[in-house]
């Protein structure tokens, strides 16, 4: 009976496919980030190369803009029952002292939105970060007591 209990807090609490689908992004992120580190910026690039790279990026936007949203929609409804006849109240009332009403519904949308745009932004880092591969910071040049930068004359 009490193991019944424990596994049945468990299995509210952990999403054990969401959670799966956040590692394997994170590990694929990881993997782009390192990869961009070992090749070099005007490489040539075969065909089978750009094969492998455009179905790893499309294996990794299809786990953060499909798999996971769903996993968290289905975590949402299933799990942890927020549905619409489910009212958030917050705590001592304070949102449900508000003009309108919010539901749990509408927080499980607002974080599967949320998810969206974290995949949205980390898309963007994970191209900013390999379109800069092999650049180096120019040197900061001695500037003098005004500020201004000293430049030898040759």
């Amino acid at each position: 009976m009490v193991e019944a209990i424990i596994w049945s807090h468990w299995t509210r609490a952990l999403n054990v496919a969401f959670i799966l689908s956040l590692i394997v992004l994170a590990v694929g992120c990881g993997i782009v980030v390192a990869y961009s580190k070992h090749r070099p910026a005007g490489a040539p690039l075969t065909w089978g190369e750009a094969m492998v790279g455009a179905f790893f990026a499309f294996f990794l936007m299809f786990v953060a803009y499909g798999i996971m949203p769903h996993q968290w929609l289905t975590f949402a409804d299933n799990s942890l029952h927020w549905r619409k006849d489910k009212i958030l109240n917050g705590p001592g009332d304070v949102i449900g002292k508000l003009p309108f009403t919010v539901t749990y519904e509408a927080v499980r949308d607002i974080i599967a939105v949320g998810l969206y745009l974290v995949g949205v932004s980390v898309q963007c880092v994970l191209w900013s970060v390999w379109q800069h591969r092999g650049e180096t910071k120019p040197k900061e040049l001695p500037t003098s007591a005004y500020g201004r930068p000293l430049v030898k004359k040759a």
